[in-house]
């Protein structure tokens, strides 16, 4: 783990003055790292039989779809609003600082198929909470809700569902 920690660069006062933001592009700009990454994670759901994995806007995108590959499971996009080509079901949900919106296709899970949510980082968990409703609301049974990382002292677990949280790397 303190091998793929190393790979992640800290970005002082990014995006504003008194952040420290870990910047995975290095992690994933390097290949053994990356598919180390993807590895660790699908180990954990090879046996789970995940039929859907839904990757989160934008850097969920990328672990989705290479744990959705790795499972043999389909890939669920979850976008910003008018980012979708067809009938979608939005979901508002409470930033730090106002709302944000964030959408999936009607279609794209069906009552009962097993699905992961992905995304690259756990911080406050509100954009965890909003796709885990919209998950919910379209009937899908929710195995787990898995990031790359996880910056702990946030407690953004706190707002996911109780023992369906896991974190690779945490901070």
């Amino acid at each position: 783990m303190n091998d793929l920690k190393s790979t992640i660069r800290d970005i002082p006062d990014f995006p504003k003055k008194g952040i420290i933001f870990k910047d995975i592009t290095t992690l994933l700009q390097d290949a053994k790292s990356f598919a180390g990454m993807i590895d660790q994670i699908a180990n954990r759901y090879i046996a789970q039989r995940i039929e859907k994995v839904v990757g989160v806007e934008a850097r969920g995108f990328i672990i989705g779809s290479a744990l959705a590959y790795r499972l043999g499971a389909g890939v669920v996009l979850v976008r910003k609003p008018g980012k979708l080509p067809s009938e979608t079901f939005s979901k508002t949900y409470e930033l730090e600082y106002g709302t944000d919106t964030l959408e999936i296709h009607k279609d794209a899970i069906k009552p009962g198929e097993r699905v992961l949510i992905a995304d690259d980082l756990l911080a406050t968990g509100g954009t965890a909470a909003a796709v885990v409703d919209m998950v919910t609301q379209l009937q899908g049974d929710i195995i787990e809700c898995c990031f790359m990382s996880e910056l702990c002292f946030l407690e953004g677990r706190k707002r996911l569902p109780e023992g369906k949280v896991y974190s690779l790397l945490q901070f």
